[in-house]
């Protein structure tokens, strides 16, 4: 009898993106018998060109709760638009206690960000941008704050295509 092959989740996501834990959390349930503890963790996934996504997974012990986060996590995979190596925008979201300014930045600037920002937009591929947290320090709103304003922000292409009006080619010094 011939022997089937096994159908895996990694044989068809491959090895393209690259993986980082943004937080574990602990948590612990007391119960006749002690403690009883468990993990949350939220990883973030991204090819570090355009894409990139978040999950957050939680078992009783922490590799089982990383190897969940990072399969949620390549489930919820968004694109974001860029405008060479920065953003096409300007974009300020809040999300709970927490509160993220993502600010585009000329090319050579670097990233400059902190914390759960910096690596989310690593992961993303973004080069060049300015961001500040300016609410609370809690790293998982942080991250779903900044997934939040990635998710507002819009291409040129997109911006236009929303009003109905073709887009006007861009005019280069050298057409002037």
């Amino acid at each position: 009898m011939a022997k089937r092959k096994e159908f895996t989740t990694e044989e068809n996501s491959g090895n393209e993106f690259d993986e980082n834990i943004i937080s574990i959390n602990r948590c612990s349930k007391v119960v006749k018998g002690g403690r009883n503890f468990s993990f949350g963790a939220m990883v973030v996934v991204g090819n570090r060109s355009g894409k990139v996504g978040y999950g957050y997974g939680k078992a009783n012990e922490v590799a089982d709760a990383i190897r969940k986060g990072n399969e949620i996590a390549r489930k919820n995979i968004i694109t974001i638009p860029m405008n060479g190596t920065t953003l096409p925008h300007e974009v300020q979201i809040r999300y709970s206690g927490a509160q993220i300014l993502l600010r585009p930045a000329s090319p050579g600037t670097g990233l400059i960000a902190g914390g759960a920002v910096r690596a989310i937009l690593e992961l993303a591929g973004v080069k060049d941008v300015l961001a500040k947290s300016l609410g609370a320090n809690n790293q998982v709103n942080v991250a779903k704050a900044t997934f939040k304003a990635i998710d507002q922000l819009s291409s040129r292409e997109q911006a236009f295509a929303k009003r109905g009006i073709n887009a006007p080619p861009i005019k280069t010094e050298a057409a002037l």
